[in-house]
């Protein structure tokens, strides 16, 4: 039996949705910020030509609007913040994907006896559930301490810090984008 709505009566669903769109444009906005004739990648440069600290750049602001948009979703409705920004409504979520990723090589080493030469087409029903089997207490045991661990993806450190941490590592300067515009006082 399907339930009646009161007249004006939002779904949740529709609330997520709108979040998720609120975060969607926030993301392109910051993409937009980095690109722009004061910015660090200037208009008009053709994407095959983008270095890949531009990239990261431009990576960098999509997730700290995205997460930023997602955390103030949390606050708003006294939500998880860790829960809020990993539901992404994506299937698989991203973050089942990294769990998944992370084993593959003990799972390949647990695997030994199979063939990996031939396609899964050509897998026996047998070899099919017993990689399963093997599979499914690595994901798991990883998932359980991805979700247990005390490190979320929501960080006390600011954008900018985390933007120089993430320069660094990847053989940029130690500056976030908007500082490579200040104004060098002698």
């Amino acid at each position: 039996m399907k339930k009646s709505r009161t007249i004006g009566e939002v779904s949740l669903g529709a609330i997520e949705d709108a979040w998720q769109r609120r975060a969607t444009a926030a993301a392109i906005a910051a993409a937009r910020g980095v690109v722009k004739a004061d910015g660090p990648i200037p208009p008009g440069t053709p994407i095959g030509r983008l270095s890949d600290l531009e990239w990261g750049w431009i990576v960098a602001a999509i997730l700290f609007a995205w997460i930023s948009a997602r955390a103030e979703q949390a606050t708003s409705e006294g939500l998880d913040t860790e829960q809020t920004i990993r539901l992404t409504a994506l299937d698989p979520q991203p973050w089942d994907a990294g769990a998944v990723a992370a084993i593959l090589p003990e799972l390949a080493d647990a695997c030994s006896d199979v063939d990996w030469s031939k396609p899964q087409t050509e897998w026996s029903r047998e070899n099919i559930i017993e990689f399963l089997l093997k599979a499914m207490p690595l994901i798991r045991k990883v998932m359980i301490a991805r979700d247990l661990s005390d490190k979320g993806v929501s960080r006390k450190s600011s954008a900018a810090t985390i933007a120089r941490r993430t320069n660094a590592a990847a053989g940029g300067p130690l500056m976030a984008p908007d500082e490579f515009n200040d104004e060098i006082g002698f």
